[in-house]
């Protein structure tokens, strides 16, 4: 009569195993030194043993299992024998408890991995994301990579690897101190464009490996994060990325995961520099990586190179998705932007033109964000501002982004409309736009004041004459001399809303000293009637 099962283990509180301790024992070191534990073999008996966190869950304990009632064999293939290694590293199936055991049987058959078609590489990589601690923590992972780069180094040319782990030959101190796997350096400018825009013929296979496994992947070949020089290895990124986001794998609880591998594409992007990226590639590039959060020190030399080439920027580049809560559109990277812009190119003569250019790209930006419920007063005046004066010819187009702003923000006061229009150089305004500017209701009085008044300059003094030049604004006086039928109808109406504004400047004034007259006036009748100012409302 068979003897019976006298132990029981459970693996991961998912499943338990009725087994023979004799026979598990025979093979497995690790359990049985637990056995063997001085105590504590009749409190085994009882209670049995529970294994947490066991490589592969009760799938890898199951083959374990099989390996020792069969006598100590079991078919090794690709697809589990990653998972059979770290089984028997992790219960001590050495060469010490029994011959030819588990993890001897395991390296021999590892032996061969660099005769591993592609294919199977693939399906070994995808196994290990179950146990992933354990087959990286035993270095089986680096000798899977090692033999995915062996292959495609021998189908491309364009790849080298100086990995001593990863070359059978080079043992030379400089290939020792660095782990390569990279773009050939022979490779020309002209011929990393001509590859810039095609995907190499292994992307779409490693593009479904886990994050964890790529990242790794770029640890072992010496180009991760700061190290990354490669111009196909950050493509590769920049392609996996992508496909992360589109097929929405990526959500806000696995998004960390893919940080490093970002960050890694960044500083590939840096390193190539404008060379290799156009302006608008560089914007894509952010839109990608920004998604995944980005170190200080990285994103910031990511966006001096954008903002080095921001004239070649357009309006649609510029409308990066906003970041704060309630904001459509990333104001405050553009204003690093440009004022980064500004920095790297100066004011030099060739310079200036550059700096037009991106005035009249943010004039557009502005006109695009104003509408923008959310958009606070002082963003808006730190995108106006950020640019010099001398970047604008003419500001009509400011003007238009404060009407805009106004317009779309009906409830700001009117201390909040002069404070909007301090970004206004009223004497760049055209003609046309200082006309409009006085009619415009939803400008406050004394701003338009200052704008008609700017214009005198462009009118003949005999045409608007002041009575005194320290005079101010709400106190000018306005004439014009006997030939009036020579003014053109323009300069009329000009005169007209000048003089118009004059007098509502002044009325506001009085109404205002009024206001305060009657304010003193109720705070004195109240104080003197102390018991009817208990009973009035309280507004808050």
């Amino acid at each position: 009569m068979p003897k019976p099962c006298d132990l029981q283990i459970n693996i991961d509180g998912q499943q338990i195993f009725f087994l023979k301790e004799k026979v598990i024992s025979k093979y497995c070191g690790g359990l049985k030194k637990v056995l063997n534990h001085q105590k504590r073999r009749c409190q085994v008996k009882q209670l049995g043993i529970r294994i947490n966190d066991f490589p592969g869950g009760p799938e890898g304990f199951e083959l374990v299992s099989r390996f020792c009632y069969n006598n100590g064999k079991i078919q090794i293939t690709v697809a589990n024998v990653s998972l059979l290694h770290c089984c028997a590293v992790y219960l001590g199936m050495t060469e010490e408890v029994f011959s030819n055991n588990l993890l001897q049987q395991t390296e021999t058959f590892l032996e061969g991995i660099y005769y591993w078609k592609w294919s199977d590489i693939q399906a070994s990589l995808k196994s290990c994301q179950l146990f992933y601690a354990y087959v990286d923590g035993y270095g089986l992972l680096e000798k899977i990579i090692c033999a995915l780069a062996k292959i495609v180094q021998n189908s491309d040319a364009n790849f080298v690897t100086s990995s001593p782990s990863c070359s059978s030959s080079s043992t030379s101190p400089e290939s020792n101190s660095a782990k390569r796997f990279s773009f050939a350096s022979k490779a020309t400018p002209e011929k990393i464009k001509s590859t810039l825009s095609r995907k190499a013929w292994w992307f779409d296979d490693l593009e479904t490996l886990p994050p964890k496994i790529i990242e790794k992947l770029f640890q072992t070949i010496g180009a991760y994060k700061a190290d990354n020089k490669d111009l196909v290895l950050t493509r590769f990124l920049l392609h996996y990325l992508k496909i992360a986001t589109q097929t929405g794998v990526v959500n806000c609880s696995n998004s960390n995961e893919y940080a490093a591998l970002a960050e890694t594409a960044a500083y590939g992007v840096i390193f190539v520099g404008r060379m290799n990226f156009s302006c608008r590639g560089l914007f894509w590039v952010l839109r990608i990586v920004s998604k995944f959060g980005l170190s200080r020190g990285c994103r910031t030399e990511l966006e001096k190179l954008i903002g080095g080439m921001l004239e070649q920027a357009t309006l649609d580049d510029l409308l990066v998705s906003g970041h704060d809560i309630g904001v459509y559109y990333d104001v405050n990277l553009v204003i690093r932007l440009v004022r980064l812009f500004v920095d790297i190119n100066g004011s030099d003569g060739v310079s200036l033109e550059k700096l037009k250019k991106v005035g009249r790209l943010v004039d557009k930006y502005l006109r695009e964000i104003s509408p923008d419920q959310n958009l606070k007063i002082s963003k808006f005046l730190g995108v106006a501002e950020c640019l010099p004066d001398s970047a604008r010819d003419c500001y009509d187009g400011v003007y238009k982004a404060i009407d805009i702003y106004i317009e779309s923000h009906p409830i700001i006061t009117f201390e909040e409309r002069s404070r909007l229009c301090r970004c206004l150089n009223y004497s760049k305004l055209s003609f046309e736009a200082s006309k409009d500017l006085a009619k415009n209701p939803r400008i406050p009085p004394r701003v338009a004041m200052q704008a008609l008044i700017s214009q005198q300059s462009k009118i003949p003094t005999s045409d608007f004459v002041t009575e005194s030049p320290r005079m101010k604004p709400s106190q000018i006086v306005l004439y014009n001399e006997t030939n009036k039928d020579s003014f053109s109808q323009e300069k009329k109406d000009m005169r007209l809303n000048l003089e118009r504004m004059q007098w509502g400047v002044i009325e506001l004034e009085k109404l205002h000293k009024m206001n305060g007259q009657v304010s003193k006036l109720l705070t004195h009748h109240v104080s003197l009637n102390p018991a009817r100012a208990s009973s009035s409302p309280r507004f808050c």
